[in-house]
């Protein structure tokens, strides 16, 4: 028996060394991109056991392991790229359901492919997902109280219908099943409870003073409820409430899930809790549990599952000790690349990731790192500095090993730049500059008519700033700054770069060029298809564009002819782009880290894709979100254009687009600062064609 379990391990080995192998040499006869092994792990929204399979949702879809975590496999197809954040999972006899901020999807647990059930489901921000005897229900979210609540199939989906009679409080965030009692958790009113398969609700939540109400769990007949403030238990069916958090040091419970006399909290930024007495005293259970966001809870035989910012982890003695288990749970979204020597990093929603072997293999890099959302990398000699969502810039000095805060905190930081000693970190709040690795911080924003800052780069003492008005710049380390922006460019500016004399800008409306520091601004867009270009990047003589919805495209002379260059490449929404060596990486959202020699870009010949024969209007990105949001579509003609967005009721909020467009894919940025939290409507209108899609603003 041993000796077969050897030869199982040595066979296993010997199938992942041949897939490096094949990685690493690739095919001299097939000049395309390649998407690289990893990085792994992510954010880990749900869990769903079902026997010895074990499923994951995450923010770029499902995976599912049939080994305990030690390995995972995509599930996705079907999932389309604006439904593969996974928020719910649950499994009904054959079926696997997932509950997606497009509503929910279907699938036969032994297939791999997905099919939408959303007919009647009138909210499709769906929260949670419950099984109850033949029927299922689906919490949405609903924060405005406008179409929100419980819905409920009895026919595996193929339509809904609502029930929230009696349910005052629409946003429901969790559900869970006691017998033939069905208990909803809402956003701001508690617990209701139905006892008859969700016709009509009762409010239960004397006692709970948390009413903010993230998980719940049964434990015989115990309802435990994990809340914003605390945990929470029942044991008459939610009649009355008593709180049990004495020695949870954090109150704000993501996840609560129950293993024969033990009961788990997952909590935000304090890891795992254990209580061995429903609740009366609770101990942290964090040892070698690298991250402590912990978003969702599952147990599976003996074995306890944590979903994280940052992957899962696995204990199998009760929480004592964790395992990370991530291989195969690809991170999708991309975010920003920087080099430094022979390492590659990249920085995700997942915190950072290196690689030293061309994306080959890639490891954690994020130890001591507070944050997740990484948006901006930039290398100056040994020092690698990392820009994130919320929690400012951090500091390694020994390539990603460890991390530590500098002194700008507190700031959503999109770009990086470096010019000698001086640093500089572009932000929502205008350009920081640091002359002391970042231990302090300056604001250098006078004459900067925009201080919302997405990308930054310097030519020789000057240092240039892409804003939504434009582009700035500053020859005295930002002490001031100048607008060098002209009709001719499109002020929302997504990316700047920098070859020999010349500075460019990716814009919603393409590339231009600022040649030889003149005083305009020129489109070099001829052969470029889609004008979104998200990120640029250069190498000699060749300029480099990566694009929102086709991919890359090359140019040999400096954009005024371009050819597209994607032969490959499967993920078209491309992030971030940068050079190492011989090669070209790109990040690209939900679809991971992409390799491609560069000499095979310079001299191969690619097919052109086509546009679609109506307009298509995609849904927005981040959704729900606050406070700003990115809305895309894609025009099979030029023409006037309208994109406008209007309240629930009907009342006109604000017209983003009004003017002319050229045909291919454009997006452009809402910035909701001011208004209230709720549903609204965005509607695209070019000639006889419109296309109206819904939103989510959250505060």
């Amino acid at each position: 028996m041993k000796r077969s379990t050897c030869l199982q391990t040595l066979s296993i080995k010997a199938a992942i060394w041949l897939v490096v192998l094949l990685m690493a040499t690739g095919n001299p006869m097939l000049a395309q991109w390649v998407q690289t092994n990893g990085p792994y792990g992510g954010a880990v929204n749900c869990f769903a056991v079902s026997g010895t399979d074990l499923f994951v949702g995450t923010n770029t879809g499902v995976f599912l392991s049939t080994n305990n975590g030690i390995s995972w496999s995509e599930v996705n197809p079907g999932l389309t790229l604006t439904n593969k954040s996974v928020r719910a999972l649950a499994v009904s006899g054959t079926n696997l359901f997932a509950g997606t901020y497009g509503g929910v999807f279907r699938t036969e647990k032994d297939s791999t492919s997905w099919s939408e059930v959303n007919s009647g489901l009138t909210n499709r921000s769906v929260t949670s997902l419950a099984v109850l005897g033949t029927n299922l229900f689906v919490g949405t979210l609903d924060p405005a109280q406008v179409n929100g609540g419980v819905f409920v199939s009895t026919n595996n989906g193929t339509s809904w219908s609502e029930v929230r009679s009696g349910m005052t409080n629409s946003d429901v965030l969790s559900l869970a099943v006691s017998g033939t009692n069905l208990f909803a958790g809402t956003g701001g009113n508690g617990v209701f409870l139905s006892t008859d398969s969700g016709t009509s609700w009762s409010e239960v939540s004397s006692g709970l003073t948390g009413m903010f109400v993230k998980s719940l769990a049964v434990s015989g007949a115990n309802i435990f409820a994990g809340t914003s403030s605390g945990a929470f238990l029942s044991t008459n069916n939610g009649t009355s409430w008593s709180e049990v958090s004495s020695g949870l040091i954090n109150k704000n419970i993501n996840s609560v899930v129950v293993s024969g006399t033990n009961l788990f909290a997952g909590t935000l930024n304090d890891g795992v809790f254990l209580s061995t007495d429903n609740g009366a005293t609770w101990s942290q259970v964090n040892s070698n549990l690298t991250n402590t966001d912990v978003l969702s809870l599952a147990v599976s035989g003996s074995n306890l599952f944590a979903g994280t910012r940052r992957g899962v982890f696995v204990s199998s003695d009760d929480g004592r000790s964790w395992k990370e288990v991530n291989y195969g749970l690809t991170i999708r979204d991309i975010y920003s690349l920087a080099i430094s020597g022979t390492n590659l990093f990249a920085g995700t929603d997942g915190g950072v990731f290196l690689s030293t072997d061309n994306g080959i293999s890639w490891t954690t890099a994020s130890s001591g790192m507070t944050s997740s959302s990484v948006r901006s990398l930039a290398v100056s000699g040994t020092n690698l500095y990392a820009g994130t969502f919320s929690y400012g810039v951090f500091l390694s000095t020994n390539y990603g090993i460890s991390w530590s805060k500098t002194g700008l905190y507190n700031a959503d930081v999109y770009s990086l730049a470096v010019s000698g000693i001086e640093l500089y970190a572009g932000t929502s709040q205008g350009v920081f500059l640091s002359t002391n690795s970042g231990n302090s911080w300056s604001v250098v924003r006078y004459g900067l008519k925009d201080v919302f800052v997405r990308s930054l780069a310097v030519l020789g003492t000057d240092l240039f700033a892409g804003t939504r008005s434009g582009v700035f710049v500053s020859d005295n380390s930002g002490t001031s700054w100048s607008e060098v922006s002209s009709r001719s460019l499109n002020k929302d500016v997504l990316s700047l770069a920098v070859s020999s004399t010349n500075v460019f800008a990716g814009t919603p409306s393409g590339v231009s060029i600022f040649a030889n520091l003149g005083g305009t601004w020129t489109e070099v867009n001829s052969g470029l298809t889609n004008m979104t270009v998200t990120s640029l990047a250069v190498s000699g003589a060749n300029l480099f564009a990566g694009t929102r919805g086709s991919g890359v495209f090359h140019s040999a002379n400096d954009g005024t002819s371009w050819r597209e260059v994607n032969s490959g490449l499967k993920a078209m929404d491309v992030n971030s782009l940068v050079v190492s060596g011989t090669n070209l990486f790109a990040g690209t959202r939900l679809g991971g880290v992409w390799r491609r020699s560069l000499s095979e870009l310079t001299t191969s010949v690619e097919n052109q894709s086509n546009l679609p024969s109506s307009i298509v209007l995609e849904q927005n990105y981040p959704n729900p979100f606050y406070p700003s949001t990115t809305i895309r579509f894609t025009l099979p003609q030029s023409g006037p254009v309208s994109l406008e967005v209007f309240s629930a009721l009907g009342e006109h909020i604000t017209t983003l687009i009004a003017e002319d467009l050229s045909a291919g894919t454009h997006q452009t940025e809402w910035d909701a600062h001011g208004l209230p939290g709720g549903v609204y409507f965005y509607r695209l209108q070019s000639g006889a064609s419109v296309e109206t899609r819904s939103s989510i603003l959250i505060k």
